[in-house]
């Protein structure tokens, strides 16, 4: 039987994709790993795999195409002994199909029902499993028996993650859920009567500028994505901020002496440069290990707390910013610090991290200080508890025993998520971070 080749979740978060490019063609014989294809989301491109041999019989998506959902069929292979002909009604993604734009969305009443994805079929097809719709039109996927057992047990569908091929919910799900109760999921949408502000939509902008005035540039995925996460964050995350300044004299001299002191090369060039984001992301690493109760993250009914100081570091890129997470920073050296950091910056610039290095971490670092920032306060980007906001190193007068001095300073701010990490712990984690970044030694030790 003609197999669906669908359109994978590349990571967890993922909806929908752009289906950059095809290494096959129709007629081509392929095999389980070959390269089929390469699809973009708004914060990677990553290549498609094939899992089973067989003949790509035809292609339903063509290069380039925008927005195709998670599970829309866009090829079918063909087995040993079929031919086109074997080929069903699958059809492409329709544009009904697609999300309806922001401002659509702010205005219509009865949005349109999903629809459910036709599927490949022979003389003799076999039972397909029909789409339920989740919350926020995703669809659920499950067996003819998984649906029947959840109606006879009074099971809600969407509220259950599939272990069968490709997500499917089969009956060991819903036998599970009826032995272990639905689990709840983190980050799930927030409730009725709850919904978030829609904000103004692109008409509605438009018609307060004259025409001409203006260059209207689409947002990509990644701009999408940042203005999405952000703005939940800010609309469901209990921020509070705590700001304090750190003298940062001893921790430049140690900068200075241990790049003064690294080995070179052959052309004489040092074989590593240590920068200053580099000491506070191991300082921040060090810090949460000193308060472990701040080392954590809210998960919808429970605290997730981290046995590792997994941090992120915020990356600007053209059209938004990457988080690439710098996994057990505090076993790492300052050295293995700043050339991982560096290798996350240079991939994220060219799209090229996998999920796995971008997503997770329990806090973050975003440091403006290059650009002259002296102070800000910086969204958490969800599920991570906090966020460090770094300002601009520079140089302060203050008081010391009477006496009027001068000194290099900077100004931090943590953003906590009062859900997980409240006020007095908040003090006290960037106390020790404080003492962390004054005493540099220390992080050696």
């Amino acid at each position: 039987m003609p197999i669906n080749i669908t359109m994978p979740a590349l990571s967890p978060t993922m909806e929908e994709g752009t289906l950059a490019k095809w290494h096959v063609r129709e007629g081509d014989t392929v095999s389980s790993g070959d390269v089929i294809a390469e699809i973009e989301t708004d914060k990677a491109t990553m290549e498609v795999e094939a899992v089973e041999e067989g003949t790509i019989g035809k292609i339903l998506v063509a290069e380039g195409s925008e927005n195709v959902k998670v599970n829309a069929v866009i090829a079918v292979l063909l087995e040993e002994g079929e031919s086109a002909g074997d080929i069903g009604a699958a059809e492409a993604p329709k544009a009904e199909d697609k999300p309806a734009p922001a401002e659509d969305k702010a205005t219509e009443s009865k949005p349109e029902a999903p629809k459910a994805p036709a599927s490949s079929a022979d003389a003799k097809p076999a039972p397909q499993p029909v789409p339920a719709p989740r919350s926020g039109g995703e669809r659920v996927f499950a067996s003819p028996l998984a649906r029947r057992l959840a109606k006879e047990a009074g099971i809600d569908l969407a509220a259950l993650s599939g272990t069968g091929p490709k997500g499917r919910i089969i009956k060991a799900d819903i036998e599970k859920a009826r032995t272990e109760g639905v689990p709840s999921k983190p980050g799930a949408a927030p409730a009725a009567g709850a919904a978030l502000a829609a904000g103004l939509g692109r008409n509605q902008v438009l018609a307060m500028y004259e025409e001409g005035t203006y260059d209207l540039v689409p947002a990509d995925g990644m701009r999408k994505t940042v203005a999405a996460r952000l703005t939940e964050s800010k609309q469901t995350v209990p921020h509070f901020y705590l700001t304090l300044d750190c003298r940062i004299d001893a921790l430049l001299k140690a900068r200075e002496e241990i790049n003064a002191a690294a080995p070179k090369d052959k052309d004489g060039k040092p074989a590593y440069k240590l920068s200053v984001n580099d000491f506070i992301m191991k300082a921040w690493a060090l810090a949460l290990q000193r308060v472990p109760e701040a080392n954590a993250t809210w998960a919808g009914d429970a605290i997730l707390y981290h046995h590792r100081s997994d941090i992120a570091v915020a990356v600007a890129v053209p059209g938004g910013l990457f988080t690439p997470v710098v996994k057990s920073c505090d076993t790492k050296s300052l050295r293995q610090i700043s050339d991982e950091v560096k290798d996350l910056a240079t991939r994220a610039r060219s799209k090229k991290l996998a999920p796995h290095e971008y997503q997770g971490g329990a806090s973050a670092v975003s440091n403006l200080g290059m650009y002259g920032i002296k102070h800000f306060g910086a969204v958490i980007n969800p599920p991570h508890g906090t966020i460090l906001a770094v300002g601009a190193g520079e140089e302060r007068v203050y008081a010391e025993k009477g006496e009027i001095r001068t000194g290099q300073f900077m100004t931090v701010t943590l953003s906590c998520d009062h859900r997980s990490v409240d006020g007095a712990l908040g003090a006290e984690v960037l106390g020790a971070f404080k003492t962390l970044v004054e005493t540099p030694v220390m992080m050696l030790a």
